[in-house]
């Protein structure tokens, strides 16, 4: 299924989430300019789950080097098609995110997200020695909090059927159900069948990504309601 649009204006407009996709498109454009350098630059720039652990247990005084990449890899792609899908999906959902969280707010928010997503993959990967690059964890974080405040939401989507391409409007909580079920089905075959190493796709940052949005909403709304109880 690939998303065209939602059917929700964004109240505000999404200065921090056209800044975040510029940022992406313009590090991709860098990565494409290092040529035969590009293998080094993204194994120092992206999250490497036994450097990482490895630096943690017997190196702390390296931990800068072993922090820095769950920033830089959130902004890293590896090819045009994973460029151009996270970014498809970073604009039509990011923009109701952003007004509804607020500017500042969204930037500690999508952050959160990608470091968090990129955590959970290293504990389900540890022995990993492949460079995790790409915004989808972060992108999984702003599409669990879409998928709490605006289910009801309708998302005009592509669904290939052989060679007949159908477009239908899906609510927000059936696309964004469907889309965690097959990260699920995903990460836990790819437990099962190789014991938690990496299987070529991160499901399990992506995962990780969407049950923090999703959990972060539920954290918000709970602090809310407090408030009004004690009013």
């Amino acid at each position: 299924m690939i998303p065209l649009r939602d059917n929700i204006p964004s109240e505000t407009f999404p200065i921090v989430n056209n800044i975040f996709i510029g940022l992406s498109v313009a590090a991709f454009v860098f990565e494409l300019s290092l040529g035969s350098n590009l293998e080094k630059f993204v194994y120092v720039f992206g999250v490497v789950p036994d450097r990482t652990l490895s630096i943690f247990v017997s190196a702390p005084h390296l931990i800068f080097y072993a922090l820095f990449p769950f920033f830089t890899s959130i902004f890293l792609h590896g090819g045009w098609l994973h460029l151009l899908g996270n970014m498809l999906f970073l604009y039509i959902f990011g923009d109701n995110i952003e007004s509804a969280l607020g500017h500042i707010r969204y930037i500690i928010f999508y952050l959160a997200s990608g470091i968090i997503a990129s955590v959970v993959h290293m504990l389900t990967n540890p022995a990993s020695g492949i460079p995790t690059i790409g915004a989808s964890g972060a992108i999984a974080g702003v599409m669990g909090a879409y998928f709490l405040l605006y289910p009801k939401a309708k998302v005009v989507t592509i669904i290939p059927i052989f060679f007949i391409i159908q477009i239908v409007e899906i609510p927000a909580f059936i696309f964004l159900g469907f889309w965690f079920l097959i990260q699920f089905a995903g990460g836990s075959i790819s437990l099962m069948s190789q014991g938690g190493t990496y299987s070529g796709v991160a499901w399990w940052a992506h995962i990780g990504g969407f049950l923090a949005g999703a959990g972060y909403i539920v954290y918000r709304s709970g602090k809310r309601f407090l408030k009004r109880e004690k009013n």
